[in-house]
């Protein structure tokens, strides 16, 4: 990845599926960003936050982990299936919906130590072909 100082800021280059970019640029124009790179900063200031929000959870949990993925990836629904196996514990139940014929939705509720969720959600998270991981949860002694 090419790298350059320019004023306290640094240049990068990032590899995208157009449909994504493109995707991208008309959510950014409809909301009034006047550059790509500011709308790229907004969400990774928001990324950052909600890490740095489930670093600081601990105790017991109550929530859900939604992730779509695309069901062609070669080995990637027995990755999943590995992964639910090993948090099994935690996990009260899952749906797996059909999209389409590539993509698969599913919604894990899980219970268990704000530590153990976040680790789930990120051994999903790094498995490739999983498109997009949803985190939701609360205090579960509410």
């Amino acid at each position: 990845m090419k790298m350059e100082e320019e004023r306290g800021l640094t240049r990068i280059g990032v590899s995208l599926p157009s449909n994504l970019l493109s995707k991208f640029d008309t959510i950014i124009g409809g909301r009034g960003y006047s550059s790509r790179s500011e709308a790229i900063r907004d969400a990774i200031r928001a990324y950052i936050i909600e890490y740095e929000w489930m670093e600081r959870e601990s105790g017991d949990e109550i929530g859900t982990v939604t992730y779509i993925y695309d069901h062609s990836q070669r080995g990637l629904g027995d990755k999943l299936t590995e992964v639910q196996h090993h948090f099994l514990g935690m996990i009260k139940s899952s749906t797996h919906i059909h999209l389409d014929g590539e993509n698969c939705f599913e919604i894990i509720v899980i219970q268990s130590d704000a530590k153990k969720i976040k680790e789930l959600t990120e051994n999903i998270m790094s498995l490739k072909g999983v498109k997009h991981v949803k985190l939701t949860t609360t205090h579960g002694g509410i």
